[in-house]
């Protein structure tokens, strides 16, 4: 199955969320498996970005489908890029 790289940035009211109740992130992942995707691997980060996530989905469509549900709310901006397993990128560029 696709895997994709999002990077977040919390909104000010992302922060105070977060501030207010840690156990959303928890929440938000769930939230992710619900709209059809995975949360396989999550990591806080200090500088431009506040979260990396490596997440499973089905399609591009579907991991679209959770960067604008989770975008909608407010909390949080998100950026989101597919991977390449490197032995697929060889496969590839040996053809």
């Amino acid at each position: 199955m696709p895997k994709y790289v999002m990077l977040t940035t919390l909104t000010a009211k992302g922060v105070q969320t977060l501030q207010a109740n840690p156990e959303r992130l928890k929440e938000v992942n769930r939230d992710v498996e619900e709209l059809g995707a995975k949360v396989l691997h999550q990591w806080s980060m200090i500088g431009a970005y506040d979260f990396l996530n490596i997440v499973e989905a089905p399609d591009a469509a579907t991991v679209a489908k959770v960067s604008v549900a989770l975008g909608a709310r407010g909390s949080a901006k998100l950026q989101t890029f597919e991977l390449i397993e490197i032995d697929d990128l060889l496969e590839q560029l040996s053809a």
